[in-house]
Parts: structure tokens; C-alpha cells; sequence
């Protein structure tokens, strides 16, 4: 599963600074608007804005390297130490008398490596290790020998020692991984779901991926791996394919490679069935599904494959089971699905594929989302709205089946969070600019009062997609306009005459509020 490092920020900062610089553009046109601008006009400036906004969300690597825990009590009681006593790093002269033990081959080699395991958990004792000579050839050695026992204690501590940072420990353990992608066809569960993990945190290190690994053949072999019958060496499988798909030359070397072979087609399976029992290989699959369509490498063969439908009655199947049973972990899986839906339905090649599900089963199930992650994981609820947002832009189907939701009084009580407010704000546009039946029952939902109270926010991005949506209301319903007036919308705007980034969208709204307010009363 993703533990460490797999709840990311999700870029709001950048996404904000984005919709700011694209704001300015926008409003200057959206002003030209009630002047006679055109409808293509409209859409072209909203295209815009969201190739901005895409462009900044496309999130920082989230590489992480991983320990397999599977020790227990039996470890200490074989060590017959103390549990403090496993746990604390070697000395240069211990680590120097367990590798003469193990070199000996005498009877207590299995226990030698076991208490050496446990002392590589420590950075000092990795690099004391692996200054000895010969340390790393001794340890290869057992890890390729006939005795079991040995082999898994000697690949156990060739795991740990893939743990390190540092570089000269990853370097040290270059001479494995021939052997390591060997073992990957072998019939031991346990010691190809150790060798996975191994090679997955090796995989972190952009050398060792491009001069290793490579080269050594591990696409043909993880793409054997992922179909194994077995959730464990699936999961490693895609653990380690979350790795590879996060290095810099991604794009270039890896993600061409996975796209010719049969990968992503497992993945894409792995991730819509079996949620029960694997879901943590669907979890490793659809981050790296995700990776591979962030790449953009060739986004056109992911949708040709039906990967939009079919992510899509995952999310559907997700919101049926969270619906029935605790959510507690499912934010794991539902944010990189989200994910990949949101940004596959943004390519242009995307725009007329039918989505196979009814608007509105699909808005609830993201609903469901939103009411079972609010408000503890916030960072789901806005991927949510940002696949809400990619769903109903330019698309009146979606709009109209939001609107006309139970679930929409919702909606726009998420504008009282700030982390949300930008998404929510940018869903509402894309309703308004529907037209004048739109803002119409936007307005008779009381659409006002939260948007007038949104204008207090200190955020100015915030504020001037505010603006942007009051705009719509008051271009395509006048009356809009004037219950804003009545409401003190007009006070709420002027506290924002002396911002230099809203101060001109600030003049041009009172303008057009106050000219529209004029003319309802000379012709009531």
C-alpha cells in the first residue's frame, strides 16, 4: 500500500498562482462579454484557464522506499537477545565477528544473519558493512545458495541494506539485482514478494534504473510478475512499477516500454477487480496508471482501451462498498482513480467518448466521497471537485443533472473551505455559463448569500473567481444582480478597491451591478 509519502499536497498553492495569472486574462474577456463577445469567446477563455490549471496540478513524485515487516517475537527469541538489544545498531567490531561467523560457515550462520538483519536497520551499521571487504560478495553468495533458511536471511538483509539513502549503500548493492530479477521467476512467494520490494527501493536511484535495471530486463519481468495469481507478488509487482514510472527519464525510457508491452493493461485490471481481497494491488496499479498518463506519453492508447469507462464503474463500485462499510483506508484507491479520470477527460481526444454510466449515478458517487472524507481528508473532496469541475465544463448534461441534485445545497456549503473554495467556484462557473436558465435556478438555490460571504476571504485568487461567477449570474440574470445589491453585495466588493490584483474586476462589476439595478428601475 502507499504509506509513506501518499498523501500529497495536491498542489493547491500552485493551482491557486496559476488561476491567478490566468484570472487577469479571463476577466478582461469575460468584461468584453457584456459587450457582445460571443459564446466561443466564452469557451475559448475557460479552454484556457483550465490548460492552466492542469498544468499546475500535475503533482510533485511521491518515490518512497518501503520495509517489508514481517518479523515477529520468533526473531528476538532466535537472536536470544533483548528486544533493545535487536533493535540498536552494531559496532564496527560486531558487525566485523558476525561476517567472520557467517564466513566460517559455522552452525549459528542463520542466527548471524538474523542479529546482522537487524543491525543493517541502522544507517552507521549499513555503511560499517559495507566498507568491509568482501561483505557484499558473502552476502550474494548465500542469497544465491541451495539453503533456504539462508538464502531468505541473506536476501532479508540485502532488503534493508536497499533501504538506505545513502548512496554508497545503494551502489554496494548494484551486484544483486541480476540476481534479484532472476529470483522474480522462481517459485518461493515470500522471496520474490522480498526480491519486489528490494528492486522497488532500489529502483528510487535514477542510476540504477537506467544502467541496472534496464538493461537487465525488468519490463519483460515485471510484466510476468503482475500477472501472477498470487495478491502479493501483484502488489510488489506494481509497488515496483510506482517507482519506476516516478524517475526522471520516465517519460523517455520506461513508460514507452510498459505502454508496448502488456503492463498497463494489467494494471488497469488489477485495479478494477477483485477490490475485496487485492485491494492493495489496485492501489500500487492506479498510482501508476496515474504516472503514466501525468507523462501524457501516449494518453490516446490508454483511452482507446476503454480505461475512462472502466475507471469510472470502479469509482461507482468504490462509492457502492464505502456506502456499506468503513471507508477508513479507500482514500488510498479513490484519490489516484479520481485522478486518472480527471486528467484523461481532460485530453482533447477524450471530448465525445461515452462515459457508459448516468450523470447523476456518477455526481452521487462522488458525493458519496465527499460526505465520508469531509472533513478529515479534505484532499480527496478536492479531487472530487476537480473531476466534478472536468466533468460538467462545457457539458450541460452534467450541469444540469448537478443543479437539479439533493446533493447541491452541498456543494455550496464546501465554499467554507478555503482549501476548497477555488474548485467549488469553478464548478459553479461552469454551470453559469450555461446560460440564462442556469443562473436562473442558480439563483432561486440562494447561490447569493455564500458568494457575497466569499468575498470576505483573504485569498485573492478566491476572490476574483468570485467575481467571475457573479458576472456570469448578473450577465445571463439580471435579477441576480439586484437581490446582490439589496444583500450589501456591493459594500462586500468595495473592501477590495485597494487590492492592485482585483481593484480593476472590483470597478467593473459595482459598474455593471449598479447600471443593471438602474435599468430595472426605469423599467420595472
Amino acid at each position: 500500500m502507499l504509506s509513506e509519502g501518499a498523501e500529497p499536497g495536491f498542489g493547491a498553492a500552485a493551482a491557486a498562482t496559476s488561476s491567478g495569472m490566468a484570472g487577469e486574462r479571463s476577466w478582461r474577456r469575460s468584461r468584453h462579454r457584456l459587450h457582445g463577445c460571443s459564446a466561443e469567446d466564452l469557451r475559448a477563455w475557460r479552454r484556457e484557464r483550465e490548460s492552466a490549471l492542469r498544468s499546475a496540478r500535475r503533482q510533485q513524485q511521491l518515490i518512497s522506499k518501503r520495509r517489508l515487516c514481517e518479523d515477529t517475537l520468533t526473531d528476538e527469541e532466535q537472536i536470544g537477545t533483548t528486544d533493545i538489544e535487536a533493535i540498536a545498531p552494531l559496532s564496527e567490531q560486531e558487525v566485523s565477528q558476525l561476517l567472520r561467523k557467517i564466513q566460517r560457515g559455522t552452525e549459528d550462520r542463520a542466527q548471524s544473519l538474523n542479529r546482522l538483519r537487524w543491525g543493517l536497520r541502522h544507517e552507521e551499521t549499513q555503511q560499517q558493512f559495507i566498507r568491509l571487504e568482501g561483505s557484499i560478495r558473502v552476502l550474494i553468495g548465500l542469497f544465491t545458495s541451495s539453503l533456504a533458511d539462508l538464502q531468505m536471511e541473506a536476501a532479508r538483509c540485502l532488503h534493508e541494506l536497499s533501504h538506505s539513502s545513502h548512496p554508497d549503500v545503494v551502489e554496494a548493492c548494484l551486484p544483486a539485482t541480476a540476481y534479484l530479477l532472476t529470483y522474480l521467476s522462481g517459485h518461493s512467494i515470500a522471496l520474490i514478494e522480498l526480491c519486489l520490494y528490494t528492486l522497488g527501493n532500489l529502483a528510487v536511484e535514477r542510476n540504477v534504473v537506467t544502467k541496472q535495471l534496464l538493461p537487465q530486463g525488468i519490463i519483460p519481468v515485471l510484466a510476468s510478475c503482475i500477472q501472477s495469481p498470487h495478491v502479493v507478488v501483484q502488489e510488489g509487482a506494481g509497488y515496483v512499477l510506482s517507482q519506476l514510472l516516478q524517475s526522471q527519464d520516465a517519460s523517455t525510457d520506461i513508460i514507452p516500454l510498459v505502454l508496448e508491452s502488456t503492463i498497463s493493461h494489467h494494471m488497469l485490471r488489477l485495479v478494477c477487480s477483485n477490490l475485496e481481497d487485492g485491494i492493495g494491488a489496485a492501489i500500487e496499479c492506479a498510482w501508476g496508471l496515474h504516472y503514466i498518463i501525468c507523462s501524457r506519453v501516449n494518453n490516446s492508447l490508454l483511452i482507446s482501451r476503454r480505461t475512462v469507462p472502466s475507471l469510472l464503474q470502479v469509482l461507482l463500485k468504490l462509492a457502492s462498498m464505502i456506502s456499506t462499510t468503513s471507508a477508513e483506508g479507500f482514500e488510498m484507491l479513490v484519490c489516484p482513480v479520481v485522478r486518472c479520470v480527471s486528467n484523461l477527460l481532460a485530453e482533447d481526444e477524450v471530448g465525445n467518448i461515452e462515459l457508459l454510466v448516468e450523470e447523476e449515478c456518477l455526481l452521487r458517487a462522488l458525493f458519496v466521497f465527499i460526505q465520508c472524507f469531509l472533513p478529515k481528508h479534505l484532499f480527496i473532496v478536492q479531487e472530487c471537485l476537480w473531476l466534478i469541475n472536468n466533468l460538467t465544463a462545457d457539458n450541460s448534461l452534467f450541469c444540469f443533472s448537478l443543479l437539479n441534485m439533493d446533493h447541491f445545497p452541498c456543494m455550496l456549503k464546501l465554499l467554507c473551505y478555503q482549501m476548497l473554495s477555488m474548485m467549488v467556484l469553478m464548478v459553479l462557473c461552469n454551470i453559469a455559463a450555461q446560460g440564462a436558465s442556469y443562473c436562473q435556478t442558480l439563483h432561486q438555490k440562494a447561490v447569493l448569500p455564500p458568494l457575497i460571504s466569499a468575498l470576505s476571504l483573504s485569498e485573492s485568487q478566491v476572490v476574483s473567481q468570485d467575481m467571475e461567477l457573479l458576472n456570469l449570474l448578473f450577465l445571463h440574470w439580471p435579477e441576480a444582480a439586484v437581490d446582490f445589491v439589496a444583500q450589501s453585495g456591493l459594500q462586500a466588493l468595495e473592501q477590495h478597491q485597494d487590492n492592485l490584483q482585483l481593484q480593476e474586476q472590483v470597478k467593473a462589476l459595482i459598474q455593471t451591478a449598479s447600471q443593471l439595478v438602474a435599468h430595472r428601475q426605469d423599467f420595472p
